[in-house]
């Protein structure tokens, strides 16, 4: 029997050392009903904080005319968010006694992510890293503690958690002494410590698969876009408010507002049209499903910043071209379906719907190019709901399950 096909280990109180404490075994990975805990739910909160500040800050470097380097801040600090989410979500589906213990290291990555959000205004100005690493030093103390603990937990996981341990542990001293490097060693360091970073489960999980939960890990990410797309909503909101305070472009910012709703609505339609736990079938494919994710979330909280750059254009402020200022809401949009068929939707529809997507996807990007854009792309979004939603009840395609 594998690790991942094992039940939870039920150890009698009288040889547990600590009150309260129960050992990290792995969780069940044919548990049935497995839905997102609330502790996870009461996670995720922190996130809303620090995906907005990232919204924000990449909105007033697009509009104060520094579109490439908000754009490579906003990858940077996105990275960090998104990394932070992923590992303790991954964990969290293998392992999670939930005692007192497990909730206060939790308990601590959030304050983490919070220290990480308060440096993002800082990475924004002028690159600087410091607060985002400090903010990761408490997460990825907890985090470390957290594998030990499974480490102890279960003899047949003992390695790989191990692995997880000293690699998370190694990759964030290496983040430490980044800060000690002139000008923190520049992008390249950056993205060798990114590679690092996700380097780390490809070389723990060699050792044995920790038993994650397919329809839990879809279920989690599932939030997240949810959280990601709400910033879009807000972004909505705000340009039905200016259009009520600024008559003179009433029209404009009433046809933004109803536009953008309705991309972020064709976004979160397309994305749930399809069961994503088939994508998740093994290790190779959990990576790619969980790796691709970061440009849907990252795409998700720029088309909110997207579309609060489009709400100052059409008030007559900025200095960006109606090209360049459409694109950062129909790029965004694009990136995001593009990814979702990529990873979901090109093995669930047939060819012909596949390739229908793809083309809208494109076409919704490509909106920018003409007169009233995000008007072209929500109509191009709406098609290709229409595609999907017209599959929905036909019967899956057929894939082979090591396919990617």
């Amino acid at each position: 029997m594998t690790a991942q096909d094992r039940a939870v280990t039920v150890v009698p109180p009288s040889r547990r050392r600590h009150p309260g404490l129960r050992p990290m075994t792995p969780r069940d990975r044919s548990e049935s009903h497995r839905v997102a805990s609330p502790l996870e739910l009461f996670f995720d909160l922190v996130f809303v904080v620090a995906v907005s500040l990232a919204a924000v800050e990449l909105h007033h470097a697009l509009v104060g005319g520094h579109a490439l380097d908000g754009l490579v801040h906003y990858a940077v600090v996105f990275f960090a968010v998104w990394w932070a989410w992923v590992n303790f979500t991954w964990f969290a589906s293998a392992f999670d006694t939930d005692d007192w213990l497990h909730r206060v290291l939790t308990f601590a990555q959030m304050a983490g992510v919070l220290v990480l959000a308060a440096g993002v205004h800082d990475v924004f100005a002028d690159g600087d890293l410091t607060v985002v690493t400090a903010g990761y030093v408490v997460m990825r103390v907890a985090a470390v503690v957290q594998w030990s603990r499974a480490a102890r937990g279960d003899v047949g996981l003992r390695r790989t958690a191990t692995r997880y341990a000293v690699g998370i542990a190694v990759v964030q001293l290496a983040w430490v002494a980044r800060l000690l490097v002139p000008d923190q060693g520049g992008l390249r360091t950056f993205v060798l410590l990114a590679l690092a970073e996700l380097a780390v489960p490809v070389w723990a999980e060699r050792r044995g698969p920790t038993p994650w939960h397919p329809h839990h890990v879809a279920e989690r990410y599932g939030l997240f876009t949810l959280i990601v797309l709400g910033e879009s909503i807000l972004a909505s909101a705000n340009a039905v408010i200016d259009a009520l305070q600024d008559t003179e472009h009433l029209p404009a910012l009433l046809l933004l507002a109803g536009s953008s709703l309705t991309l972020a609505a064709g976004a979160w339609w397309v994305y749930f049209s399809a069961e994503h736990h088939r994508r998740l079938t093994g290790v190779r494919q959990a990576l790619v499903y969980g790796y691709g994710h970061y440009l849907v979330f990252a795409a998700a909280g720029a088309f909110s910043a997207g579309v609060e750059v489009l709400i100052d254009h059409e008030s007559g402020h900025g200095d960006l071209s109606p090209v360049a200022a459409a694109a950062t809401v129909t790029v965004p949009v694009a990136v995001f379906l593009l990814v979702v068929w990529w990873l979901v939707l090109r093995h669930e529809l047939t060819p012909a719907r596949s390739t229908t997507v793809l083309v809208l996807s494109l076409a919704a990007g490509a909106g920018a190019l003409l007169p009233q854009a995000p008007l072209w792309a929500a109509l191009a979004v709406v098609a290709a709901v229409v595609v999907v939603q017209g599959a929905a009840a036909s019967p899956p395609r057929v894939q082979d399950p090591a396919g990617v």
